[in-house]
């Protein structure tokens, strides 16, 4: 109980400027905020908390209370925090949420009390398929997506044989199947890593040893760092294209730094996008924090949008949740991309883009796009939503 107090009082501080006890709308965000994934959970919130404090803590024009809660990377104890900000905090909606299996977990509990959820990045197949819900709603991606778009680049440059590269877990053996969705090379080896390795001695020898088009890499966090950087010292990086999925983005590029430069990523936002919302963001962000934000703080800014333009359109109203829900559904609002909206699975159609780390003005290492394989894109599972 104490620490869910302190993520309420935190929440004020940073910008409210309402008790919870006061605010006219209770929002619940849950994400992963410890261990080594902690850092993606902290942009999502980040994001999110940027769009409120810029409001003077409403949203929608109402005063709001955002209660901060940390899953730990734990299913079962996301789980039980969205039944208590259901049942104990009384919140009209529940946004973050990093990991799929947490996703999972939280599904069954929210689907029960008819909660609108307001998902900033985790998107699994299963809730954008049979187990769509008509409250859930995605600024983010179904998890495939991106892997997707890898596919067809390396198609569009005729890498026609390719070694791909991710944790033994499903949400690699996902990207593998997103990648393959849009490929119609050969992947001529598949090399499952366990979950957290930092020596990628083994992995080297067998790029030189199969001698790929290109490399393909799923490894997010300090695995893509460790990876990154043994493959830039092998010489291995200036001698194969390496393409990646959730490997290089904000929260891994000030540690690789000009390690990474020429290393390739599939993503759905990158923060030279020419969208105004987005380069409005991009700065606020940077003022506010010292940093590039990642996609997992565009995505939270996104989300708070989302739900501000829903408040918008029911006056502040959290009274009538069909009324909101359809509001949400008509994403009236201008995001941090382009071409947002929504299918009846509550995930968008979207642009997907190829960036390339390279230096900005400023000299940092920093993602730029080069193409866009996939525009106005759906997921691959929309159409099993009934």
């Amino acid at each position: 109980m104490i620490h869910r107090i302190r993520s309420v009082l935190v929440t004020c501080v940073l910008g409210t400027a309402v008790l919870a006890a006061s605010a006219q709308v209770r929002i619940g965000f849950i994400g992963t905020l410890s261990g080594p994934a902690a850092t993606l959970g902290q942009e999502q919130y980040d994001g999110f908390m940027l769009a409120v404090e810029q409001r003077q803590g409403t949203l929608g024009g109402v005063s709001v209370a955002v209660i901060k809660q940390d899953d730990q990377h734990n299913p079962d104890l996301g789980a039980q925090l969205a039944q208590d900000l259901i049942e104990k905090d009384k919140v009209s909606f529940i946004t973050g949420v990093t990991f799929s299996d947490v996703m999972l977990a939280m599904a069954k509990p929210m689907a029960r009390a008819g909660m609108l959820f307001v998902g900033s990045n985790a998107g699994p197949a299963q809730i954008a398929g049979k187990r769509c819900n008509s409250k859930f709603f995605f600024t983010s991606y179904q998890d495939e997506y991106q892997a997707g778009i890898v596919g067809r680049y390396a198609v569009d440059r005729h890498y026609w044989k390719t070694l791909f590269l991710a944790p033994d877990s499903p949400s690699g053996k996902d990207q593998l199947r997103g990648f393959k969705r849009y490929y119609s090379g050969e992947v001529v080896s598949e090399i499952h890593v366990q979950a957290g390795q930092t020596d990628y001695a083994a992995v080297l020898a067998q790029i030189q040893r199969v001698a790929p088009d290109a490399v393909v890499a799923y490894l997010p966090g300090d695995m893509g760092v460790n990876f990154i950087q043994q493959m830039n010292r092998s010489g291995l990086l200036k001698k194969v294209p390496l393409l990646t999925v959730g490997t290089v983005d904000g929260t891994t590029l000030p540690l690789l730094k000009d390690a990474a430069l020429d290393v390739l990523a599939g993503a759905v936002w990158g923060p030279d996008l020419p969208s105004p919302t987005s380069k409005a963001f991009v700065a606020a962000f940077e003022k506010k924090h010292g940093r590039i934000p990642s996609q997992y703080a565009a995505q939270g800014f996104d989300a708070a949008l989302l739900i501000d333009s829903a408040l918008k359109e029911t006056k502040g109203s959290v009274a009538d949740r069909d009324a909101l829900r359809n509001a949400l559904d008509r994403a009236d609002f201008s995001s941090v991309r382009s071409g947002f909206r929504f299918l009846r699975n509550g995930f968008p159609v979207q642009d997907g883009h190829v960036f390339v780390v390279a230096k900005d003005a400023q000299g940092r290492a920093s993602l730029k796009r080069i193409a866009t394989p996939l525009e106005g894109n759906p997921d691959w599972y929309w159409d099993e939503c009934r």
